[in-house]
């Protein structure tokens, strides 16, 4: 995100261990204690909620951003920290201030495709038979229908090593910037159908922080339809990972790292500053 923050039906079994929870058939209600109030497209009912100020202190605090009292999220089945030697070379380059922005953006190439591969190592296949040069051949092919979804402008900056690994999905975008005042996210751009939801989606934002933005884009992608959604992130914040583990646990979170805090500023501490700026090379001089 650019720099600025229901019981179920039955489910679906996807992968060996992987259950998936379908909301398609019944629209998102929200707990009858949360206030929110709505920011977005009411014209084409494309209508993303955040939550106002009161219940973003009642969640992270007036001055601090505290973990969320049932994590940690690591010890679900449903979030997975990346243990590579590339993925720690790689972050080293990230979190360098030093990094020049041509280098920051092929490292956030690089660690999305490593990203993209554990995230998508269960997808549906179904069995096919190819002629070679020399015999025909028994092969697996993607049986699924996959959407990526960046979210801008930061998420910008995993898209085309995904569709490197997966070519033929669609690309779906949502944008968000974030209230300098309140840590909050705000929606500006939405424009999904109301029809055609994909089967999977993965989406792409390079930080979680405090979790609202992932909130938001979790809960519209439900809205569309979607029954199976993936969250890739490179580096998370505890209490971010534990406020979307715990409020979404079908959602699967794939992120390279996670650090312990976040500052009063909402960003991720040590982390490695604003994804969205230095990948465009955009410096704020505020």
């Amino acid at each position: 995100m650019e720099r600025t923050a229901p019981e179920a039906p039955a489910s679906r079994r996807i992968g060996k261990h992987d259950s998936i929870v379908s909301a398609r058939h019944r629209p998102l209600a929200l707990a009858p204690h949360r206030k929110r109030r709505i920011d977005f497209d009411l014209k084409d009912q494309h209508v993303l909620d955040i939550d106002d100020i009161d219940q973003k202190r009642k969640r992270f605090g007036n001055h601090s951003f505290n973990a969320h009292p049932s994590g940690p999220a690591q010890a679900m089945s449903h979030v997975h920290v990346l243990q590579h030697p590339l993925v720690s070379h790689h972050l080293c380059q990230l979190r360098d201030k030093r990094t020049r922005p041509s280098e920051f953006r092929a490292a956030v190439s690089r660690l999305a495709m490593l990203i993209g591969v554990r995230a998508t190592d269960d997808l549906p296949t179904q069995p096919v038979t190819i002629p070679t040069p020399v015999a025909d051949a028994p092969c697996h092919e993607l049986a699924t229908d996959i959407g990526i979804v960046p979210v801008l402008r930061a998420g910008l900056g995993m898209v085309d090593p995904l569709l490197d690994l997966i070519p033929d999905a669609s690309v779906w975008h949502l944008g968000l910037y974030r209230n300098e005042q309140t840590a909050e996210p705000v929606g500006y751009y939405d424009k999904l159908p109301k029809k055609g939801a994909p089967n999977v989606a993965l989406v792409l934002d390079p930080m979680l922080a405090t979790g609202g933005s992932i909130d938001m884009v979790v809960r519209r992608l439900m809205r569309w339809g979607v029954e199976d959604i993936r969250v890739l992130s490179i580096i998370a914040s505890q209490p971010g990972l534990d406020r979307v583990a715990n409020d979404f646990p079908h959602v699967k979170l794939f992120v390279a790292a996670v650090d312990p805090s976040l500052n009063e500023q909402a960003f991720i501490v040590p982390g490695l500053g604003d994804a969205g700026d230095r990948i465009f090379d955009t410096p704020q001089n505020d």
